[in-house]
């Protein structure tokens, strides 16, 4: 599936590439297809914001057209892209298991690849970058570590907890982000919260080491979602940070029908998924601006602008946060203050969440 490229290839690649044309569209727009996992793009969350990118630019560019393609297994992931690379000028391929295209796009260098929450890699797994490849990872710890501020200044009960489908890098980001603000909050922020895990639920990140935390083990299994938020409750946990695609459906459902509880959505604003009669479970939204990004490289292939390469998004570049807009969040003014305060640090470098793989903790990092 992947392989060595030679030198000669690899100047093959490039001077084909260089052929597809200034405006990389087919003359009649831009033909471009998004492949997701079993979610689909109406999960109400990650997948579906990337869906919105495009067709925010495809409102912009009407002769451009989409088609979606939802792979049920993501072990299928690549082979997916294979069947529907030669139909379409651009594939936008949201999640980790996405990763080997590197292979595909070195083998049909007119076609470009919208790369979301990882970076291409090559068959020893070493990341690599290809000309036609944007891949874009988040400091989802960012964002993550915002909930966790949220969720220990209001909880009522001093037990929170977050849910997360598979644990992806970007999955156990957000997970020891959440963990990070929640330890951040008690230390500074006068709090006295516990974060709650389930040991049956843990996750194993990609090299197979035990992260904890509370894994679906699918982003698409709403049930099991419901299983777990079920189990929380029932230890006293009024706070979720439900960070699981579709699987969180189930989370939401289990708090609703518990009436006491809330939850702190992610990705997008989830606020209209929190509505429960004439009451909202959702306190606010964890952000990774995805929808804005994958617009903005559409256009530069539209344009001739393009550039291939893989980039980290960050708080430096408005591109992780939180929900304050009014109307969609549940936050006291103290949350809020301590929001914006915290923001300024990650922002500027003075506090850095743990991540999978940045060799912090969420009991030892910059700025706790």
């Amino acid at each position: 599936m992947r392989r060595f490229i030679s030198i000669t290839m690899v100047l093959v690649f490039a001077l084909s590439l260089g052929l597809v044309g200034c405006d990389g569209s087919t003359g009649d727009g831009l033909k471009i297809v998004i492949v997701t996992s079993p979610s689909g793009v109406d999960d109400g969350s990650f997948n579906e914001d990337n869906y919105n990118g495009i067709k925010a630019f495809i409102a912009d560019h009407p002769g451009a057209s989409v088609k979606t393609v939802r792979e049920m297994n993501v072990d299928n992931a690549l082979p997916a892209v294979e069947a529907v690379v030669a139909d379409y000028d651009v594939i936008v391929t949201p999640g980790f298991q996405f990763a080997g295209i590197y292979d595909i796009a070195i083998a049909n260098p007119n076609k470009y690849f919208i790369l979301v929450d990882c970076f291409p890699t090559d068959d020893n797994q070493n990341v690599q970058t290809a000309p036609n490849i944007y891949a874009m990872q988040f400091a989802e710890q960012e964002s993550g570590f915002f909930a966790g501020i949220v969720a220990a200044m209001q909880t009522q009960t001093g037990k929170v907890a977050s849910v997360h489908g598979i644990a992806y890098p970007s999955n156990v980001n957000y997970q020891w982000g959440f963990e990070s603000g929640v330890n951040y909050a008690n230390k500074y922020l006068n709090t006295q919260a516990s974060v709650i895990s389930l040991p049956s639920y843990a996750g194993k990140d990609v090299t197979g080491a035990n992260v904890g935390g509370n894994y679906v083990g699918n982003f698409s299994d709403e049930a099991t979602g419901k299983i777990v938020g079920e189990a929380l409750l029932a230890q006293g946990v009024d706070i979720i940070f439900v960070a699981a695609g579709a699987s969180g459906n189930g989370v939401f459902t289990a708090v609703k029908e518990n009436g006491k509880a809330y939850v702190i959505g992610c990705d997008v604003d989830q606020y209209a998924e929190g509505a429960n009669g004439a009451a909202n479970i959702v306190l606010t939204s964890a952000l990774k601006v995805m929808a804005p990004n994958v617009t903005k490289q559409l256009a530069a292939i539209e344009d001739g602008s393009f550039r291939g390469g893989n980039f980290t998004l960050s708080a430096s570049t408005d591109s992780t946060g939180f929900v304050s807009t009014d109307g969609h969040h549940q936050l006291t003014e103290q949350t809020l203050r301590a929001l914006d305060d915290t923001y300024t640090l990650v922002k500027n470098g003075s506090i850095v969440p743990a991540a999978n793989f940045n060799g912090y903790s969420p009991f030892k990092f910059p700025g706790f």
